[in-house]
């Protein structure tokens, strides 16, 4: 028995720290957590000197709080337009939330249809994400904050304001992101047309889970019946296939469950205190920033001790509220895998398919790429391929989670996916080993590293059943006059080759990593 005990004290240790100290490169988690208290709280406090009501300061703090976290273009040029054409969005969705408010049968297929457009929209990568996300929290909010006609123009006034103060911060004050390089923006798989295409199907199964939330909801509350329509919403938001989705829709029910109980201890004491009410939210907001790339778990706790606060200040909160939501929340979580798992399913075993076969190209072409800078070539930049094999490696894991998840019972392939994940990270240590040796400007070429990088091209075509393209004549003998620089480099190829085969093993297995998933 005190094994056990001290074994989950270790996996809860283990929990935090992936949360609050995790690796995080150049503090920018960090950074993008306190510019993100900064601009949320000038914005609501911009609104407050405005004269602005509590609901629409509400309305405009939540709206810098989306501009501040779902706009994730590569570059800041492109972070200012899709930030400047969130209002184009967002306010005649809250429109259409507001002139609705009374119709009941309309507002509800209208939601549905606004849930339908933001899932869709993702087929235009980062912009379309943040525009679809924008729209539905415009009329997820409205029902939150119980907007009518009358209150338009109100909130109107202090969605802009907030977007522009938010804006002043994350694009003149507090520009961090103009003195690093930007990250690669890494687009998913080439799809078919129609229902072969996954936003499309996505988009299918979002509405059908919403369309089960809102009735559930309804019978829960016919007041707060959103929450569950949200809660099936956020569990679609960055998955693609059926495991991601039942994944993610667990852990949003447990940072739920986890944050009511938090709840209980923080907001129901001390909401009726309006400074320890406005440092408890600007903690909430910190945790949401911060954790959101590594634990959607400590990530929805955040979030949902944040709405407890908003409602105390609201003046409506209560522990049967606090309850309700969660059930709520497990209506709308069940209404998601529901439809990810019988509407137009996409299996694991697909989206996982087709991320490793991009990785393994991309460390064809990394090696490619520094055998080309050896071999003199100025044009050649192994270092931008390596970032690209990262940003696919971080989709690859993504894709793996719901098989690698303690909770999956299928062990023998659990255990084959983290070995593929094992064995997919030698290989980026070796590419990046490669890369550094290749930057050397006194490194060298031989007829030894033309011939290993041949192998590592068979051995990706060899895993991906898939040509890798025009060939180079093979290489003769190797030349007794051997450059003493080709040693470190052909270790790091040799032990890519070593990876790439053991990577056959789990890959070449009749149903592969992921089958049946």
């Amino acid at each position: 028995m005190p094994v056990r005990t001290t074994g989950g004290r270790r996996r809860g240790a283990s929990v935090l720290r992936r949360a609050f100290v995790a690796r995080d490169p150049g503090r920018l988690r960090l950074r993008f957590a306190l510019r993100a208290v900064l601009g949320i709280g000038l914005a609501v406090t911009v609104c407050g000197l405005a004269g602005h009501s509590l609901e629409a300061a509400v309305a405009g703090g939540l709206a810098a709080l989306l501009a501040l976290f779902t706009v994730t273009d590569p570059t800041v040029r492109g972070q200012v337009v899709t930030t400047a054409l969130l209002p184009l969005v967002g306010l005649p969705v809250l429109s259409l939330a507001a002139l609705l408010h009374d119709l009941p049968v309309a507002r509800d297929l209208a939601f549905l249809a606004v849930v339908g457009a933001g899932v869709y929209a993702r087929r235009w990568g980062p912009r379309g994400h943040a525009l679809g996300v924008f729209g539905f929290m415009a009329y997820f909010s409205a029902q939150f904050l119980h907007t009518v006609p009358g209150r338009l123009p109100e909130h109107f006034a202090a969605v802009l304001l907030s977007l522009a103060t938010a804006s002043a911060v994350r694009f003149g004050v507090w520009c961090y992101e103009r003195r690093i390089a930007a990250p690669v923006a890494v687009a998913p798989p080439a799809g078919a047309t129609g229902l072969g295409r996954i936003t499309t199907r996505q988009a299918v199964q979002a509405v059908t889970g919403a369309g089960f939330a809102l009735a559930v909801g309804h019978l829960l509350s016919d007041q707060r019946w959103y929450w569950a329509v949200g809660a099936t919403w956020w569990v679609f938001v960055a998955t693609t296939s059926r495991g991601e989705t039942v994944v993610r829709g667990f852990r949003r029910f447990l940072g739920t469950v986890l944050g009511i109980g938090l709840g209980f201890a923080v907001a129901v004491p001390l909401h009726h205190e309006p400074v320890a009410a406005a440092v408890v939210v600007a903690l909430s907001v910190f945790g949401i920033f911060y954790t959101a790339a590594v634990s959607y778990t400590w990530m929805m706790l955040a979030v949902t001790v944040m709405a407890s606060m908003l409602y105390g200040l609201l003046g409506v909160l209560d522990a049967g509220l606090l309850v309700l939501r969660v059930t709520e929340t497990a209506a709308g979580a069940l209404g998601a895998v529901l439809a990810v798992l019988f509407v137009l399913p996409v299996t694991t075993h697909s989206v996982t398919e087709a991320w490793v076969e991009r990785a393994l190209r991309c460390v064809h072409t990394c090696t490619a790429e520094a055998a080309a800078r050896l071999a003199g070539s100025e044009a050649a930049d192994p270092h931008r391929r390596v970032a690209e094999l990262e940003a696919i490696l971080g989709r690859v894991r993504l894709s793996l989670a719901p098989l690698v998840h303690p909770l999956n019972p299928l062990r023998a392939r659990r255990r084959r996916a983290r070995h593929v994940l094992a064995l997919l990270d030698d290989c980026a240590r070796e590419v990046r080993g490669l890369a550094a040796v290749a930057a050397d400007p006194d490194a060298s070429h031989d007829v030894r590293l033309a011939a290993a990088c041949w192998r590592v091209e068979a051995a990706v075509e060899a895993l991906t059943d898939v040509p890798a393209g025009p060939r180079e004549p093979r290489p003769g003998p190797v030349a007794a006059g051997e450059p003493a620089g080709a040693e470190p480099v052909l270790a790091h190829l040799h032990a890519l080759e070593r990876a790439l085969a053991e990577l056959a093993v789990p890959l070449r297995r009749p149903h592969r990593i992921a089958a049946g998933a």
